[in-house]
C-alpha cells in the first residue's frame, strides 16, 4: 500500500514537474549545451562530449528523436559512455523535457545558433531564450568565439546593468581562450 502511495505521489509530481526530481535522481543538470546544425538540434550535458562533438562533428554515443524538435528538427543527445544504457535520468534529455532544472546556483550553458554562441548563467534566461529565440538582456562581443563567432552572454532584470565579468572568464576558462 505504501509502495502503491509513493508511486501514484511520483505520478502526480511528475505530472507537476516541478517536484519530479524528487521521485527519479537526475545528474549533470549544472550545465546544458545546444547546437543547431543542418536541420538537427544537438543536445549535451557534459563539456567534454560537447566539446568532442565541436571539434569532430559527430558524438560516438547518441539517443536520437527523429522529427521530435519544436520546428519538426531531428533531436539528437550526445552521451558519455556510461549513460549509452540508461533509459532514464540522463540530464539533458530530463531537461530538454522539462522533467528536470538545471541547478539554481553555478548553472553554466551555451546554445549555438547562426553563428552565435550564446552563453548563460541562468537556467531560467536559457529556457527563456528557447522559447522566444532571443536574449532582451544581453552583453555581446563581435567575432570574440574561438572561430570568431559572435558571443551574446545573456543577462537578466537582476544583472542587466553589470559586465559579466565571472560568466566571460567561465566561458574563456572553458574555451581556453
Amino acid at each position: 500500500m505504501i509502495l502503491n502511495k509513493i508511486r501514484l505521489s511520483c505520478f502526480i509530481a511528475a505530472l507537476t514537474v516541478s517536484t519530479a526530481a524528487f521521485c527519479e535522481p537526475f545528474y549533470n543538470t549544472n550545465d546544458y549545451y545546444q547546437v543547431f546544425k543542418e536541420g538537427r538540434v544537438y543536445i549535451f550535458d557534459d563539456f567534454k562530449t560537447y566539446q568532442s562533438f565541436i571539434n569532430v562533428g559527430e558524438t560516438a554515443y547518441r539517443l536520437t528523436r527523429i522529427g521530435a524538435g519544436q520546428n519538426g528538427e531531428t533531436i539528437v543527445f550526445g552521451l558519455q559512455k556510461k549513460d549509452k544504457k540508461m533509459r532514464s535520468g540522463i540530464g539533458s534529455v530530463s531537461m530538454y523535457d522539462g522533467i528536470a532544472n538545471g541547478i539554481d546556483t553555478g548553472f553554466y550553458g551555451e546554445v549555438r545558433k547562426d553563428g552565435r554562441i550564446y552563453v548563460f548563467s541562468e537556467w531560467e534566461d536559457l529556457q527563456s531564450f528557447l522559447k522566444v529565440g532571443e536574449a532582451p538582456y544581453r552583453f555581446t562581443q563581435i567575432g570574440a568565439g574561438p572561430k570568431g563567432e559572435t558571443l551574446v552572454y545573456v543577462l537578466n532584470k537582476t544583472n542587466k546593468k553589470k559586465k559579466p565579468v565571472d560568466l566571460i572568464s567561465e566561458f574563456n576558462k572553458k574555451h581556453t581562450l
